[in-house]
């Protein structure tokens, strides 16, 4: 029947960039009875060679630039031929009998995006005694999509970061339920990519937030609300370029530097660019 929620309905769609020391056990951690598909970023074929021979019920394919997070789970999905759709990240893993549990409790419930709860979080949240609550927004890095909620997935304007919260916000100005369930997973964070000091990608990361800050709320609440939002940051990033300079601390002279960029570009209306070079 259509849109019964089990495991053979269900495709993970993985999206790779460097994840070379994480993948595998992500991969280990899910039900074999789900289909897999790998959506890799940084053209690393022989990590997807190793994969296929590894992993049955598993397909991938390998972008020819990278693309960014939200356009590779795109084309994930339409990759797809089950009716929901498992967004995680190759730094994440389910802790054992957890998806038994995610399924369970979701069986029968009426959602658009259904989320794990992340393993350093359980405290943090009240389930009382439904291992289930409903939420605004999930983290990205796991979430469960119901595909005939959807006409179009996430937004490929954003390259990184927010794309997932631009994605909730849209379900919930449509009415949609998201639910937090009680089924843990472990997230290392930060670690989809090997090389988590390099200069380069710590550079990406700010040039995107930034950007990507100020789309989100010119998006959903107007330009000049985006400039309120994003102002104090444009202006406390200006004064850490002139102390990092003056310091001579390069690093970070170069990280305040991509902040004050991605917000300029963003200002200015021009498409999400910055691309590390790794």
């Amino acid at each position: 029947m259509k849109n019964v929620l089990t495991k053979k309905n269900i495709t993970f769609v993985i999206t790779t960039f460097k994840s070379r020391s994480t993948i595998f056990d992500c991969l280990d951690s899910l039900n074999p009875e789900c289909k897999k598909i790998i959506i890799e970023n940084s053209n690393d074929e022989n990590l997807m060679l190793e994969i296929k021979k590894k992993y049955q019920n598993l397909n991938y394919k390998i972008m020819p630039n990278n693309y960014g997070y939200g356009k590779a789970n795109n084309f994930g999905i339409y990759m797809s031929d089950t009716d929901y759709i498992f967004i995680l990240n190759p730094d994440a893993k389910f802790e054992k009998n957890s998806f038994d549990k995610f399924i369970n409790t979701l069986t029968n419930k009426d959602f658009c995006i259904a989320a794990p709860i992340d393993f350093n979080e359980i405290k943090k949240i009240d389930f009382k005694e439904n291992n289930l609550i409903d939420v605004d927004t999930v983290k990205g890095f796991a979430m469960l999509l119901k595909k005939s909620s959807f006409e179009n997935f996430f937004d490929e304007n954003f390259f990184l970061y927010l794309e997932e919260i631009d994605l909730c916000l849209r379900v919930k100005k449509n009415k949609g339920n998201i639910f937090l369930v009680n089924a843990p997973v472990n997230h290392l964070g930060g670690a989809s990519h090997g090389d988590r000091s390099d200069i380069e990608m710590e550079k990406s990361r700010n040039w995107h937030w930034m950007w990507s800050k100020f789309y989100f709320n010119k998006k959903h609440y107007g330009y000049f609300f985006a400039i309120y939002k994003t102002l104090p940051n444009f202006i406390n990033s200006i004064f850490k370029y002139i102390y990092y300079k003056f310091l001579n601390k390069k690093d970070e002279k170069e990280i305040s530097r991509m902040r004050v960029l991605g917000l300029l570009n963003s200002y200015l209306l021009k498409k999400s660019f910055y691309r590390p070079y790794l």
